[in-house]
């Protein structure tokens, strides 16, 4: 799969034919979400109007892991394989993950002060987001750290290939140890354990959410595949005139 994608060309047209349905789905998804989210599911019982903002704090959670997976993937590929389209892949998905972490820690912190009375601790869960939010910086710096950008996406690779290993540590911390954090309530043995008033919405927003992280993705790399072009083909202008601008 990834080798018939490997083609920038191929890219760009698949990614040419994606979009429209992509993004038509996206709005309406999001519009619907949001309006069911915000206005139109009961306040919880114990959280009361706070429980509002999962419906952003768990798809970016699941969009920070998500993202990271593949910019792991990415990584392996660049190494083992040199595709050129999973450097520009990397380089796409790790600011748009980065994101999504941010978002995560910074609504995690809004919901966390008037269920926990602080707007932050170290828990479990809390500190490997937050680690993994610092992989995503250490990739995007490492990534555009050298003058020729090529030589940034070796070490970028292999940090993005290290980070994976915290993945399973974010998505499993709150069962492996005990934390403040509450389990998984969607994923998991027995079926959700949200009420389907607020399961809706909740769902629709991660397939919105989800959407856009693909539409963010496809863009950034369709600029950066443009670049790339923009700058081979300057280097050749340069090669014919004999060095001389």
């Amino acid at each position: 799969m990834f080798d018939f994608l490997a083609n920038p060309t191929r890219f760009m047209r698949i990614a040419d034919w994606l979009f429209r349905p992509l993004l038509l789905i996206t709005a309406v998804t999001m519009a619907y979400g949001l309006y069911l989210g915000l206005f139109a599911s009961p306040p919880d019982y114990q959280q009361g109007e706070t429980v509002r903002i999962i419906y952003i704090h768990v798809p970016a959670a699941w969009l920070a892991l998500f993202g990271y997976v593949g910019l792991g993937l990415c990584g392996l590929f660049y190494i083992v394989w040199r595709h050129p389209l999973a450097d520009i892949a990397a380089r796409a998905i790790a600011p748009v993950g980065a994101m999504f972490a941010f978002l995560t820690l910074v609504t995690g912190a809004l919901w966390g002060k008037p269920m926990w009375g602080a707007w932050w601790v170290w828990d479990a869960r809390l500190t490997s987001m937050l680690i993994l939010f610092f992989f995503y910086l250490g990739v995007i710096a490492l990534a555009n750290g050298f003058d020729r950008p090529e030589r940034g996406s070796r070490p970028a690779a292999l940090l993005a290939l290290v980070g994976l290993i915290n993945v399973p540590i974010v998505k499993f911390s709150v069962d492996w140890w005990h934390t403040l954090h509450q389990p998984a309530s969607i994923l998991r043995s027995g079926g959700p354990a949200i009420d389907p008033s607020m399961l809706t919405p909740l769902i629709l927003m991660l397939i919105a959410c989800h959407g856009y992280f693909a539409l963010v993705v496809i863009m950034r790399m369709r600029a950066l595949i443009t670049a790339r072009r923009i700058a081979t083909l300057a280097l050749k202008r340069l090669g014919n005139n004999g060095g001389i601008s």
